[in-house]
């Protein structure tokens, strides 16, 4: 009895075996509508009462607007005038919450919380941006760069600056022959020195003298962040010059409607000089103008520590002792406009100050400063994440415990608390309409797990709300009594859930989105495990067992791109063509590891700041500890392992042949950045500063300087007019290996593809040869 039932078991899944559909390349990298459409861009209904989704379950041409009634659970298709009508804009209100406004085409809206109805307000040509209520609860917004106020009860609108382009006239130099002609005509003529005589008295030819709006001018610079106070008495803004010595790049497009090659507009490259601010305030009471005292900011001459490393530099910037560059966001001012608060951010991007501002002096007081040798960062930290909870305290998030935390800030007592801790990562924080909770989302019980969170705004334990275990995406309903959830497991993509706002309730499933085809596959969840990296830290990596590994015993490993970003965790991928093609090589005899390597989110700073002036160091021993492991537990051929990746998994493929030839036979480098002196500003110059200050840590970056030690197969794939790593990045690395005398090498370019490829045809293109390249070279 016992043989009959061994071999019924053995007989179904040999049956089972068979009918799992077999994966290849051109079935998975097809248009991905064939796995499905997941619903996006959630909206609640004003009365909380219906969430608006975009979908398309039947994979037409164009997804639909659906709506779905939280009594029902049942999606239907939607129309979109109700839904314009339905959906709350995004409102800003009056301190007593009756009223609110919006700007919508340029006009703006008024709604009553009362009645629930919106009326239109202005109905011009001139666009209207930014509008608030202020204190009084008159209407102020922007208009041609200049604040206006709107009295509600009377409608009356008033102007409340005038900046104006350009220098004021007797600021503006004259040339010497302009200058005598000026000086003849008053010497000369009686009437122009009355006319002078009457301007310097405030006389106007016998009417009644009304005092005009005061000139702002701008001088030769550009106008930016104009805010008012609520009381309508300070005006701020900021002038930026920007620096015109430097060149940008073009991106050449050749397949083209017009039958030319056409250059796209690019950006800088890292380096570049960046645009120089100035912060002032107006005083419309004392109808006088000062600037912002950033002197005054603690630390503002300090210098970074990188400097150490050239000290002819560092005696030179010592003895210049000047203010470091800063950039400001604000005034952040409370409902009763009796404090502001302005956050700076050094352009060295080493320190983050939170400030008082005294209005009527330009006078800054610190109240947190946040300092990093590498540089400032983590989620929510910045100038976005700074709110005020009332008038005497505000929040903020903060690595200083090494994780991004949330933090309050009493401004009476000048004391600061913090609310969370832990060694784990507070990602987005919302205040409730009460303002007494803080609903956030976070990976507290697995780095990569989220849930939605309640605590106090004066601390204690924080409520778990959300339950499924995954990736818990929240939009709130407007009341706070309801969650609409955007929910994935490892090997599910996203589906709408609705759940009642409180601990332990159950979410409702909404949409169902996969095929049947995509259904008809047993997609694997990949197994979750860490080792120890040869510095002692804890690196957390996906691994795909081989499905019956091959004679040769192969593995590849997975490098994410972006480097700040997480793929290691039990959501559905942000590489969704990858996950599909993981598991193909799973299938086909391979086993393969995906690692959130050092830099990669999720982590806290120390794991996020593990690449400062070294890329190609941490994140590369990692990709090598890592098959490590899966020589010692997975029992792979340390001679038959591969690399692939896009991006900067792109980068870390091609350092990966470069510098551990022993350990990588392969490497299949997509869209790669081969020397960081070419890229952008913002993204590389917080990790490796800039390269005519910190040559040292470009050279030992930039995979073009380790080319002479490619032994492996190499595969680099580009597209010709990708914006973000430009296809100029991988010639000057083919020219290098050219001239090295390298063989095993080669490029294939994608003519019509940016950095993200579009095309079915590409991506099938693409893995073929990534494909073609490990089974040729890791089956040997």
């Amino acid at each position: 009895m016992k043989k009959i039932i061994i071999a019924l078991l053995f007989a179904a899944t040999g049956a089972r075996a068979q009918q799992v559909p077999t994966l290849t390349v051109e079935k998975i990298m097809r248009d991905q509508k064939w796995m499905g459409t997941s619903p996006s861009d959630y909206r609640w209904s004003a009365d909380s009462r219906k969430v608006y989704f975009t979908w398309n379950p039947e994979n037409k041409d164009k997804a639909h607007l659906y709506q779905v009634a939280v009594s029902s659970g049942k999606p239907v298709q939607a129309d979109s005038t109700n839904a314009d009508r339905e959906v709350m804009p995004d409102y800003t209100y009056n301190a007593a919450h009756t009223l609110g406004v919006s700007e919508k085409g340029g006009d703006l809206y008024w709604y009553e919380l009362k009645t629930n109805k919106t009326h239109r307000l202005t109905h011009t040509a001139e666009h209207k941006s930014d509008p608030f209520f202020l204190a009084n609860g008159d209407l102020a917004f922007q208009q041609d760069g200049n604040i206006f106020t709107i009295d509600l009860k009377t409608n009356e609108l008033t102007q409340l600056t005038n900046f104006v382009k350009g220098k004021k006239a007797e600021d503006q130099k004259l040339n010497q022959q302009d200058a005598w002609l000026k000086n003849e005509q008053s010497e000369l003529f009686d009437v122009i020195k009355e006319k002078k005589k009457k301007a310097a008295r405030g006389e106007s030819g016998g009417l009644v003298h009304q005092k005009p709006l005061k000139a702002l001018y701008l001088g030769d610079e550009s106008l930016r962040n104009v805010i008012v106070s609520p009381d309508a008495r300070y005006i701020s803004y900021q002038l930026m010059a920007r620096n015109t010595d430097h060149k940008s790049t073009a991106v050449p497009s050749y397949v083209t409607a017009s039958g030319y090659t056409e250059d796209i507009p690019g950006r800088t490259k890292v380096g570049t000089p960046l645009p120089s601010f100035e912060s002032f305030i107006y005083d419309q009471q004392k109808d006088s103008v000062y600037k912002v005292q950033t002197a005054q900011i603690p630390g503002i001459k300090d210098l970074p520590d990188y400097l150490k490393d050239y000290p002819k530099e560092l005696e030179t910037a010592k003895t210049k002792n000047a203010d470091r560059k800063v950039n400001l966001s604000g005034p952040i001012w409370n409902t009763s406009g009796s404090a502001a608060l302005v956050v700076a951010e050094s352009q060295d991007n080493k320190d983050l100050w939170i400030l008082k501002l005294e209005p009527s002096t330009g006078n800054l007081t610190l109240l947190d400063r946040q300092r990093d040798e590498a540089w400032i960062g983590g989620p929510g930290v910045g100038a976005d994440g700074v709110k005020w909870i009332d008038n005497d305290h505000f929040y903020f998030q903060s690595e200083a415990s090494g994780y991004s935390h949330l933090y309050t800030y009493d401004l009476p007592k000048g004391t600061k608390k913090q609310l969370t801790s832990g060694k784990w990562e507070v990602q987005q924080v919302q205040l409730s309409l009460d303002k007494k909770t803080f609903y956030f989302t976070a990976n507290m019980e697995h780095p990569g797990i989220t849930h939605f969170y309640s605590v106090s705004v004066n601390g204690g334990k924080p409520v778990k709300l959300t339950s499924m275990k995954g990736g818990n995406r929240i939009t709130l309903s407007p009341d706070e009594k309801w969650l609409a959830i955007d929910y994935s497991y490892m090997n599910k993509p996203w589906e709408l859930y609705i759940q009642a706002n409180r601990p332990g309730a159950k979410a409702v499933q909404v949409t169902e989105s996969e095929s049947a085809e995509f259904k008809a596959y047993p997609w694997r969840e990949p197994e979750m495990v860490t080792f120890k990296n040869r510095y002692g830290a804890d690196v957390y990596a996906r691994v795909y067992p081989a499905a019956h590994p091959s004679a040769t015993h192969p593995a590849v490993v997975f490098v994410h791109g972006a480097g700040y970003l997480q793929n290691v965790h039990y959501w559905w991928s942000q590489y969704p063509h990858e996950y599909l093609f993981n598991n193909l090589l799973a299938d086909n005899g391979y086993t393969v590891i995906d690692i959130d390597y050092t830099g990669s989110a999720g982590y806290g700073r120390d794991h996020r700041t593990g690449i400062y002036r070294h890329m190609g160091g941490k994140d590369l021993t990692d990709q090598v500890d890592g098959v490590k492991l899966l020589v010692d537990k997975y029992h792979v051929d340390p001679k038959h392992v591969g690399i692939y990746g896009g991006s900067y998994g792109g980068f870390i493929t091609l350092m990966a042949l470069f510098k551990e030839g022993d350990v990588f036979t392969s490497g299949g480098a997509l869209r790669s950045v081969t020397d960081w002196a070419h890229y952008n500003h913002g993204y590389t110059s917080n990790i490796l500063n800039e390269p005519f200050n910190d040559e040292i840590a470009y050279k030992q970056s930039s995979p073009i300087y380790f080319a002479d030690g490619l032994k492996g197969n190499l595969l680099m794939c580009h597209g010709m007019v990708d914006e973000n790593v430009h296809f100029q990045d991988i010639v000057r690395l083919s020219q290098r290996l050219i001239e090295l005398g390298k063989n095993n090498w080669e490029l294939a370019v994608f003519p019509v593809e940016d950095h993200g490829f579009v095309q079915p045809s590409s991506w099938t293109d693409e893995y073929k040869r990534i494909f073609k390249l490990f089974e040729t070279t890791l089956k040997k």
